[in-house]
């Protein structure tokens, strides 16, 4: 059981980090409430899972070739430019947010949060490092049988750090006002152009580095 919640906590771990997932979940819940915020983190840990299995079946280090590298920095340029400058453009309407709240289908947030999170070439090197760890590890400690009962602690953690973002974004979405709606869009909106800038230089430095 110690083992197992320490891989728990490492799921936590791998989400906690402020990214572009997260700045989404906070923007989508404040504006409107748990359920968004969930589906954003869902989406990216359904892309979390599509990683992990890749790993685990050997087939994911085609996704580190230069071809696909400077392919997914571009496409996770292209949606975090595009996600962030959205969000930018609706920061005025932020006043008016409380009144529509229920306009935004459910479906967007989740593509939202498997877009981020399954064009990101940090995630796939992440996932590479962390979890092909797990998996060396666990092969020659315990045996293969232990590799699913661990796979599963790391999503419960990264299960329970989604509940935790959406349970915040939620208090925001019960409790704020249009000005503390429109400071997180605002905020959000600029944190994810910045990570679509970061990639695009990395998209270039990759073509032409």
């Amino acid at each position: 059981m110690n083992a197992f919640l320490t891989y728990v906590f490492l799921g936590i771990s791998l989400s906690a980090p402020i990214g572009p997932v997260n700045a989404a979940q906070l923007e989508r819940g404040a504006k409107y409430g748990f359920l968004h915020a969930w589906l954003v983190g869902l989406g990216a840990m359904v892309a979390d899972l599509i990683f992990m299995l890749l790993i685990y079946f050997g087939v994911a280090h085609f996704l580190t070739t230069p071809f696909m590298q400077t392919f997914l920095w571009a496409f996770g340029f292209f949606v975090l430019m595009y996600t962030g400058i959205e969000t930018l453009m609706n920061v005025k309407q932020q006043q008016h947010a409380l009144q529509y709240r229920s306009a935004e289908p459910a479906s967007k947030s989740f593509l939202s949060g498997f877009l981020m999170a399954i064009s990101s070439p940090l995630s796939i090197l992440f996932w590479l490092g962390i979890y092909g760890a797990v998996l060396a590890k666990t092969v020659e400690s315990q045996g293969v049988g232990h590799i699913l009962f661990y796979s599963a602690g790391i999503f419960v953690g990264i299960l329970l750090w989604d509940f935790i973002m959406a349970g915040f974004a939620s208090t925001l979405y019960r409790y704020g006002n249009s000005l503390v709606l429109q400071m997180i869009s605002l905020l959000s909106g600029l944190s994810l152009i910045g990570f679509g800038i970061y990639f695009g230089v990395e998209a270039i430095m990759s073509l032409f580095g």
